[in-house]
């Protein structure tokens, strides 16, 4: 998978996540590449989530 197909498929994945929990922005979901743990990292204090459950939440969309 290239990174094209990676970005595409986030952004897809970035607007279900909104769609579930309203309180995030796009701020919150921004993909940078090797800045993924500090993203994950907003995430877990926002959504009061471990980065296991974030982890399977993503998957599931």
């Amino acid at each position: 998978m290239n990174t094209t197909e990676v970005r595409g498929n986030w952004n897809e994945q970035k607007g279900m996540l909104k769609q579930k929990f309203a309180i995030l922005t796009d701020n919150d979901l921004m993909f940078e590449e090797g800045r993924k743990e500090e993203m994950f990292g907003k995430l877990q204090i926002k959504l009061g989530k471990t980065k296991e459950e974030l982890h399977k939440i993503i998957a599931a969309l």
